[in-house]
């Protein structure tokens, strides 16, 4: 893993908390993107090599509705850049970790995804991140 590469925050309403994140990190967001797959709206911050997504549920059945609904509003994963998901993702396979996805997803921001289940690292979900190359 090279390094963190976004931590996700599960949001009721993303203008709202785009303008809250504005002014709580002093830069505008980069990029609002909707993941139909996921049923979500996604808004990016950068804050320094990191980045900050607020995710919003668009339907009712997305699992961001579900994380909210269960648990309310909050950090709902964090987000590693890796080099190549599909060897990361055999890697972690075979030790043990339990993977929400055999195959990589097309995600936001132009990124290859998988989840790791929570139970696997600490009650953390874990995304795996790899930058599409085409």
């Amino acid at each position: 893993m090279n390094k963190i590469e976004h931590i996700g925050i599960a949001v009721s309403d993303i203008t709202k908390a785009t303008e809250l994140y504005e002014q709580l990190l002093n830069v505008e967001s980069y990029k609002s993107e909707a993941v139909e797959s996921e049923g979500v709206n996604t808004v990016f911050f950068k804050v320094g090599e990191s980045k900050i997504e607020l995710l919003e549920a668009t339907r009712e059945d997305s699992p961001i509705a579900k994380y909210i609904e269960k648990r309310g509003e909050g950090i709902h994963h964090i987000a590693y850049d890796v080099t190549d998901i599909r060897v990361e993702m055999e890697r972690l396979k075979n030790a043990g970790f339990r993977l929400l996805n055999e195959e990589p997803k097309r995600g936001a921001d132009n990124k290859l995804v998988c989840f790791l289940h929570p139970k696997s690292a600490n009650g953390v979900l874990v995304e795996l991140c790899q930058e599409i190359r085409e």
